[in-house]
């Protein structure tokens, strides 16, 4: 049995698929310049920590995406909870830069448990903000 797909949910479909894929990269880009490192080129130099570590963040920021996708109103809806998402990260890694100075270093230095617990914290927060947006 053939399943008929209307239109208009194949270009909802499409429009939220774009615009999810558009603000993840544009969260990418605002994150990797907010950090005082260079994620890219360290995960480039092979720097496990700076890969853990933007993983969380990734994370963090598309679970909210996710759960806004299912639950927006419209395209400006879902926008905003993006804009949220992120800020939200920010604040995460500004949070933990402060209370554990030694993050930002620890990174750098390629060293694994500090960016655990960075993205451990960057998903909690991403998990805990989704659950906040259902309203």
């Amino acid at each position: 049995m053939a399943i008929a797909l209307d239109h208009n949910i194949i270009i909802n479909y499409g429009t939220y698929q774009v615009l999810s894929m558009f603000y993840l990269a544009l969260f990418s880009w605002i994150y990797i310049r907010f950090t005082p490192y260079d994620e890219i080129g360290l995960i480039r130099e092979g720097n496990l920590a700076a890969a853990v570590s933007l993983t969380g963040a990734l994370l963090g920021f598309a679970i909210p995406v996710a759960i806004v996708i299912a639950h927006s109103v419209n395209l400006v809806d879902m926008a905003a909870w993006a804009l949220m998402a992120t800020m939200v990260q920010l604040f995460v890694f500004s949070v933990l830069r402060k209370v554990l100075g030694f993050v930002v270093d620890d990174i750098q230095a390629g060293k694994v448990p500090s960016a655990l617990i960075l993205a451990a914290f960057s998903s909690v927060a991403g998990i805990l903000n989704a659950a906040c947006m259902t309203y």
